[in-house]
């Protein structure tokens, strides 16, 4: 069996376009997948198409020789970026066409299941209103009321577009900033009760006296995780807040591969490890880093704002692992989300329910996709 074809579009989702992709062979047999990632969302979809020109002709068997063909051939433009979130889309899509092949869920060729109900968190619940502790307490009932025993925000999020540029403050807050974001955290806290998990999201947007402030000003709503508190680029930053910090760290959606969070594992940087598969390397990486967090007695819990092939492939491994948390879940989303897959999601009561359907359990349905192109220009709004 060869690969034939690799068909990529970019279709629009609430926040950011989604990079959908579908492998073709000469057997008739299809395999899906997502490389979603943002912003330049039109850069991934390129680097996609790329890489799958360089797979075409190979056997589609051989996943884990065209992950390291791919990576090796790749490394040159940078072992991060467009070109990981083109393997792994194209991982994803290979897990999907031998599962299929072989006639049995994805999470059967990761090793079987630990469980097919998967425990979610929700984000992306709070765009209803705007950034002020009431409309933020009403919208939190309602992720409840779904039955969500978990959810995340950024208190943070608006603080730039209410009070000024972010590029001119380094990073700052000032008191009336810092105010308005533990207002709108208490006012979550108050409005879901003592027994929901909450995280706080910073997007390593607050330097770093800032970050320490805040966090010991929200410490006292028993928060879940304190997640990004500084950016990927310097390890020696994160262990430096480390030390100043009395809550739960977690970090990863910007780490890519095993080798971006070894150092953190190493050094005890983190609580929680939070890797997106359209970003990381794919299932088969996303597994792999599981694996090396379990060493380190460190939970999984798989960054997901991004479209429903990541959704359902991140599910898929959660299944598998034995350090699995929770899965983020975008509780609010485009209405075509469940149109551009042959079958919508099982979500009941803060779980995402897994078919025993082969491979991911879907495919994709071009002329849903082809109706909602991407948007190429870049949209202000809130942080995921």
């Amino acid at each position: 069996m060869k690969i034939t074809d690799v068909k990529v579009w970019l279709v629009e989702g609430i926040k950011y376009n989604w990079t959908l992709l579908k492998i073709y062979t000469d057997e008739g047999l299809t395999g899906v997948g997502e490389a979603t990632n943002w912003p330049g969302s039109p850069i991934i979809y390129h680097a996609a198409q790329h890489a799958g020109e360089r797979i075409i002709g190979l056997d589609p068997t051989r996943i884990d020789y065209i992950w390291t063909k791919l990576y090796r051939d790749l490394n040159w433009v940078g072992p991060t970026g467009a070109s990981l979130c083109a393997i792994s889309g194209i991982d994803m899509a290979l897990l999907d066409l031998n599962a299929k092949r072989l006639g049995v869920p994805m999470y059967q060729l990761l090793g079987g299941a630990f469980r097919t109900e998967i425990l979610l968190y929700a984000n992306y619940w709070f765009i209803g209103g705007g950034h002020n502790p009431a409309d933020y307490a009403r919208q939190a009932r309602k992720v409840v009321e779904a039955g969500f025993t978990g959810l995340k925000f950024d208190p943070f999020a608006h603080t730039n577009y209410l009070f000024g540029e972010h590029l001119s403050t380094n990073l700052a807050l000032n008191s009336a900033q810092m105010d308005l974001a533990e207002w709108v955290t208490a006012a979550v806290r108050e409005a879901v009760g003592p027994d929901v998990e909450m995280a706080i999201e910073t997007h390593a947007m607050l330097n770093g006296p800032t970050a320490i402030r805040m966090a010991e000003r929200l410490r006292q709503y028993r928060i879940m995780w304190y997640e990004e508190p500084v950016g990927p680029e310097n390890v020696d930053a994160l262990a430096a807040l480390r030390n100043r910090l009395n809550v739960p760290i977690c970090v990863g959606e910007r780490h890519y591969t095993r080798y971006g969070i070894r150092p953190l594992l190493e050094r005890g940087l983190v609580d929680f490890v939070m890797p997106d598969i359209t970003r990381c390397g794919g299932p088969s990486e996303l597994r792999r880093m599981a694996a090396l967090a379990e060493i380190y007695n460190i939970p999984v819990a798989p960054h997901n704002p991004n479209g429903p092939l990541s959704t359902l492939a991140s599910a898929h491994v959660c299944a598998a692992i034995p350090n699995f948390f929770r899965q983020e879940f975008m509780f609010t989303d485009v209405p075509w989300r469940d149109e551009v897959i042959t079958h919508p999601f099982d979500v009941r009561n803060g779980h995402f329910h897994l078919s025993d359907r082969p491979g991911l359990g879907v495919d994709l349905v071009e002329g849903v996709m082809e109706a909602h192109p991407g948007v190429t220009v870049p949209r202000e709004g809130f942080y995921v």
